[in-house]
Order: C-alpha cells, then sequence, then structure tokens
C-alpha cells in the first residue's frame, strides 16, 4: 500500500509528504489505530482498493466458504492492511524497547537460532507476506546472534527506496538486492548470518516450481531451494502470528538441515505447505491485495 502511494512521486510531492510520514511514525499507539480506522473506511468503502482482486483470491482459496465468511475475511484483511502501512511507519521512529514489547519470539524460536549460531551454521530464512514483515526483520536484528540479511527489490523512486532501506535498516539488518543474492551470499559467507527469502512472490512460471497452494494451481520460486542447497545451510521456516493488534510473536523451526540432501521441489513443498497451514490459521492477515495467481500453468 505505502509503495502504490509513493512509486511515482516527484521529489518534490515526497518531501511534503514527509513531515506527515514522520508525524505519523510519533502517534502513540491508541492514536494509531484510531488513523488506521479512518483509513480502512476510506480503502474499503470509498476507493475499494484491488476488492475485485481480493474477493477473487479469497473465493478462490475458500471454495468451502460462504460468501458472508468471506466478506467478513475480505474487510478484515482490509482493516490489516491499514494497521500493517501505519505499523510499517511506526518503524522510523519506534524504540528498541517498544519494538521488543510489540514484536517478541515465541517459547522455543529463540533457541533454534541460538543453537544454529552457536554452532556457526548460517541459515537460509524462508516465510511468507503473513503478519508484520517489516517488524519480524527489526526483532531478529535486536534478538539473534546471526546478522540477518533480507532479500528485496530496489524501487525505482529513489526517495522511497531511500526511506524503505532506512527503515528496514535501522536495527541492523542488512539488505540484499535480489539479483545481487547468490553473488552476496557467497561474499558473505564467512559471517554467521541468516538470508530471509519472502517466499509467496509471484515468480516467472518458467521455471518455477508447481503446486497446488490454497486450492489453486501456483507457480512456487525456486531460488530459496537452489541458493540453500549451494550454500549447503540449514532452511529455518518462520511464521509471524498476530497475538492482538499491534502485538506478534514470531514461530520458528528448522524444515531441513541437509538441503542437498533432498529432491527438486522437496523444499518448495514444504515451506509451501507450511505456510498454506499458517494462513489458513489466521487468513485476515496474508496479502490479499497481491496478484498471487496471475501466472497459469502451460499444458504440455
Amino acid at each position: 500500500m505505502a509503495i502504490i502511494i509513493f512509486y511515482k512521486v516527484s521529489a518534490i510531492a515526497f518531501y511534503l509528504f514527509l513531515p506527515f510520514i514522520y508525524l505519523i511514525s510519533l502517534l502513540p499507539f491508541p492514536l494509531l489505530y484510531l488513523v488506521s480506522d479512518g483509513f480502512y473506511v476510506l480503502l474499503y468503502y470509498v476507493i475499494g482498493y484491488r476488492k475485485k482482486v481480493v474477493m477473487e483470491n479469497l473465493r478462490n482459496s475458500f471454495p468451502d466458504k460462504s460468501e458472508k465468511e468471506i466478506k467478513r475475511i475480505c474487510k478484515d484483511f482490509y482493516h490489516y492492511l491499514c494497521d500493517l502501512f501505519l505499523e510499517t511507519f511506526k518503524t522510523l521512529t519506534i524504540s528498541k524497547t517498544t519494538m521488543l514489547k510489540h514484536f517478541y519470539f515465541a517459547p522455543g524460536a529463540q533457541e533454534v537460532f541460538d543453537k544454529l549460531a552457536n554452532e556457526k551454521k548460517s541459515v537460509v530464512l524462508v516465510m511468507g507476506h503473513l503478519g508484520n514483515w517489516e517488524w519480524a526483520g527489526n526483532t531478529f536484528s535486536l534478538l539473534c546472534k546471526h546478522q540477518l540479511y533480507v532479500i528485496y527489490h530496489p524501487l525505482s523512486n529513489k526517495y522511497f527506496n531511500k526511506l524503505i532501506y532506512d527503515m528496514r535498516t535501522r536495527f541492523g539488518t542488512g539488505l540484499i538486492a535480489m539479483r545481487e543474492t547468490f553473488r552476496e551470499m557467497v561474499v558473505k559467507r564467512n559471517e554467521v548470518s541468516a538470508t530471509a527469502f519472502i517466499a509467496d512472490q509471484t515468480p516467472s512460471p518458467e521455471g518455477a516450481y508447481w503446486t497446488t497452494f490454497l486450492n489453486q494451481d501456483t507457480p512456487v520460486f525456486t531460488g530459496t531451494e537452489r541458493i540453500a542447497k549451494k550454500m549447503e545451510y540449514p532452511i529455518v521456516y518462520a511464521c509471524i502470528k498476530r497475538v492482538k493488534r499491534g502485538y506478534y510473536q514470531i514461530e520458528a523451526e528448522v524444515l531441513c538441515m541437509n538441503p542437498k540432501e533432498t529432491k527438486d521441489g522437496e523444499i518448495s513443498e514444504m515451506h509451501t505447505r507450511r505456510l498454506e497451514k499458517d494462513i489458513i490459521a489466521q487468513p485476515e492477515v496474508w496479502l490479499w491485495s497481491h496478484r498471487r495467481w496471475k501466472h497459469k500453468r502451460k499444458v504440455a
């Protein structure tokens, strides 16, 4: 949502917006969510941003749900999308103490990363656009021994790209441009690192791994699997759970200790199944406005 607003703005327009963005980030949480409620009314009832896409995705993903249930999830999603938008800007000024109050590790998750770090094992971290993934990076960098690197797409708007870059790196997270992923991981292989892949993006259908995801034929990005095998890094799956408004916890589990010993597609299937399970548990906090199923599998 933030990207949509600032993607093509001029430098003058961006700097006119910037004080407003910082003002939003300084609001106490009760006021922040009051503003979010207002944005929800505007986004859902007035603008109707991608509502057709969201409803189609929900209907196809949950064919057994009634239209009433689908509309309820749709509204909850838009409400959450507005929260996510403002929480992201909150990252500009949030303190470390407040960050760790609102986002924390579930029992056992810290131990997963501590054990691997103590063994000097770098990891490939795989997750989806579920919950507040921006805050997840901040919290990981504050609590874990691994140096976190997040794979990202640099934005064409250099002003907004710098804003996002600064937000994501405030607490020590490093960013790697997607096209540089493997090269940068090789360069940094002497570090004990965790490289985070958001694996539910839409890849080019050629060369993708195809599976059934949320009742639909779906291409899966294979970079996570291929790079983990080349680097011989264990794969850790992370799930962000929304505990209540403004509060999250992250769960983690080792999906695969030895990627090279797996068959092609096995790792992609594993993390896709785990993400699917988590989306079903909390559907309103996944990114339904994403055109996840815009590609169709070619029939041979």
